[in-house]
């Protein structure tokens, strides 16, 4: 769905996506989405101009939420009428219920939000670290491919020959830092190509690719 926003009228930090996370779980009141893998996506804010250390969104912003589950939008849309305050002054405007488009078996998407990628990896003294991978990482498409993959699995969809890439001929592609819930992320800002049955870049459509998408990763537009 489309979110339109009204202007704010406070700065708005560079690491506002946290504030965006934490509404959109208010809106959805008492839910398991956050405790299990992520069939849902959200994008950053667009329409932002740097002002300072700060963005700022004088004619407003739109935000595009997405899910698998339509109770999912549902209880969103709930939520949003009884209480329209985003934050920094920020406040829905109207929502649009968007139609998932019509795919063939292959599509480039534009990112909504940067792509990031991790892995448990076990370092020479036995102990656990997390790794991440950029678009430029030798193994990263096929990380990205395991990862839609296994949502798929969940959703009870198949594809064996789904292939998710990074379109690295894309000459402006970069790493972007986020810093969320004191913690600092780096992800890639590079287009994705998906192959595979219509019925998977629908779901990635809606679901977005790689990892942390529940907390405002790698959505697809």
């Amino acid at each position: 769905m489309l979110v339109n926003l009204t202007p704010n009228t406070r700065p708005v930090p560079f690491e506002y996506p946290q504030r965006l996370l934490g509404r959109i779980h208010k809106w959805l009141g008492e839910n398991n989405y956050h405790d299990e893998i992520s069939l849902y996506s959200f994008s950053w804010l667009q329409g932002s101009r740097k002002k300072g250390e700060f963005l700022d969104f004088k004619y407003g912003a739109k935000w595009f939420i997405s899910a698998f589950d339509m109770p999912f939008v549902q209880e969103l849309v709930r939520g949003v009428f009884q209480n329209s305050h985003v934050e920094y002054g920020m406040e829905v405007k109207d929502i649009s219920l968007v139609e998932t488009p019509q795919f063939g078996t292959k599509a480039q998407f534009w990112l909504g939000s940067p792509v990031f990628l991790k892995r448990n990896e076990i370092d020479e003294a036995g102990k656990e670290f997390q790794k991440y991978y950029l678009y430029n990482d030798e193994i990263t498409n096929e990380l990205l491919t395991q990862s839609l993959q296994t949502k798929l699995q969940i959703a009870g969809i198949s594809d064996p020959n789904l292939k998710v890439y990074f379109d690295t001929s894309y000459d402006k592609a970069k790493t972007k830092m986020m810093r969320i819930k004191n913690k600092n992320y780096r992800a890639s800002m590079c287009p994705v190509i998906i192959e595979g049955k219509s019925e998977s870049l629908a779901f990635a459509w809606n679901v977005g690719v790689g990892n942390n998408t529940g907390m405002g990763f790698g959505a697809l537009r």
